[in-house]
């Protein structure tokens, strides 16, 4: 099997490909469109081996397992480490996964050291331990989380295709170390403590991880009164998913004062309230990923901005939400250098219309194959984008890359593909040391 990288350094090779395999497709044989005869592509199969570098495969505290399922638009990792096993559905949550761990080991010297012991008393504080069956992302959490990614990965297309699905297609937040139940309850018992441990580690505070949740209340426990922060001196690391702008609000401020914050923001956009009620109910957007994705529409505010934050309040995982916050941030990036006019209304994927008549549907994903649900989500969306956002141009703005067969739908169905180019105050995560083939 070949793969095509959508990378800078290779992106001159791209095009000349695109019109090549376009050509094939369409040229002088007798035999239809290979488009409308093939079917899906099967899963590829990739290892971390092959897909990661060897500072990202292995660290000091963790290892990523060599099997990497890749079943819809992102790969899911599988990292043992020191404090158990995690799991990672896609490059980013991979980069958050692997700091979190570093951010244990380093929470875990600190429980050890003379000052904490002290504090501690008869306290027993062990990062990590006890804790083998609160990981997370459980056995259960991740079958559900892993079968909500799969069925993402069917449409990309309208909104309102996904409301006629059936009520048990969404995954349902499980309860105790879940990453649904952690993220319900996400914003209770943060204080001020938790939150200044959480920035000296340079991790979210309202983190889905389970383990590290406990051990960032344990040590906060400890130090309710603040005293050992400031007698202990750790390398705060550049957050990972977050801009300096959010970690301030999320590490600095109450969680009603920065629900408030959010509230304002979405009232500044003209998201109606019962929008905004929804999004700050739905279990799958903590604290964080809501203040991710307000920053980011914030600052684009154009016709259709009000209408994605309604499609991304249905967000039915986590790996859902976190695409919409994603797609947020790559709009916002791609509003900095060239201004948009506008978004493509009742849409999964964000559309947006930027000069020239040109369209760039903006997708975070990590591998984009040949399957019939994805052509007709293309074929749609650039229909929709010609209609109703006057595109004469339609690009698809990748993070990840692309199959060979489908740089050819692509090119067959009028579409592009482009390397997203990621601004150097980007709240996404590098590619974590992703190799490109």
């Amino acid at each position: 099997m070949t793969h095509t990288s959508v990378s800078t350094d290779r992106w001159s090779l791209l095009v000349p490909v695109c019109v090549i395999l376009a050509a094939v497709g369409t040229g002088t044989h007798s035999s239809p469109p290979p488009a409308a005869q093939e079917g899906d592509e099967p899963p590829p199969r990739f290892t971390a081996t092959e897909l990661l570098t060897p500072p990202v495969l292995k660290g000091p505290h963790y290892r990523v397992a060599d099997d990497v399922r890749t079943d819809g638009y992102f790969h899911e990792f599988r990292i043992e480490s020191s404090f158990g096993s995690f799991e990672a559905v896609g490059r980013t949550m991979l980069a958050v996964r692997i700091q979190e761990i570093a951010a244990l080991a380093a929470l875990d010297e600190v429980s050890k050291t003379e000052v904490f012991l002290a504090a501690a008393g008869q306290s027993v504080v062990k990062i990590g331990k006890g804790a083998a069956a609160v990981v997370s992302d459980p056995a259960g959490a991740a079958q559900g989380l892993g079968a909500g990614v799969k069925r993402f990965g069917v449409n990309l297309g309208r909104r309102t295709q996904r409301a006629v699905a059936s009520a048990g297609d969404a995954d349902q937040p499980a309860g105790g170390g879940s990453v649904g139940g952690s993220a319900a309850s996400s914003v209770l018992g943060v204080n001020a403590a938790m939150r200044r441990w959480a920035q000296k580690v340079g991790v979210d505070p309202y983190t889905t991880n389970a383990i590290l949740r406990q051990a960032i209340e344990d040590i906060a426990r400890v130090d309710a009164a603040g005293s050992i922060a400031t007698k202990v001196a750790l390398p705060i690391p550049a957050p990972v998913g977050m801009t300096s702008t959010v970690g301030g609000l999320v590490w600095g401020k109450d969680p009603e004062e920065v629900r408030k914050i959010n509230e304002r923001g979405l009232r500044a956009l003209q998201v109606p309230d019962d929008v905004a009620a929804d999004l700050f109910r739905n279990p799958w957007f903590t604290l964080t990923y809501q203040t991710r994705m307000v920053a980011a529409l914030g600052t684009v505010n154009v016709s259709g901005v009000a209408e994605y934050v309604r499609t991304a309040a249905e967000a039915s995982s986590e790996r859902e939400a976190l695409f919409f916050v994603e797609s947020a941030e790559m709009l916002q990036q791609w509003h900095a250098r060239e201004p948009v006019s506008g978004v493509l209304t009742d849409s999964r994927a964000l559309v947006a219309k930027g000069p020239g008549g040109r369209a760039g549907a903006l997708l975070p994903l990590d591998w984009v194959s040949r399957t019939a649900a994805t052509h007709a989500a293309l074929s749609e969306m650039g229909a929709r984008a010609r209609q109703e956002l006057g595109a004469t141009q339609l690009q698809i703005v990748l993070t990840g890359r692309v199959s060979d067969r489908m740089i050819r739908d692509c090119a067959e169905l009028g579409w592009t593909v482009v390397p997203f180019q990621k601004a150097a105050s980007t709240g996404m995560p590098p590619p974590v040391g992703m190799r490109l083939r």
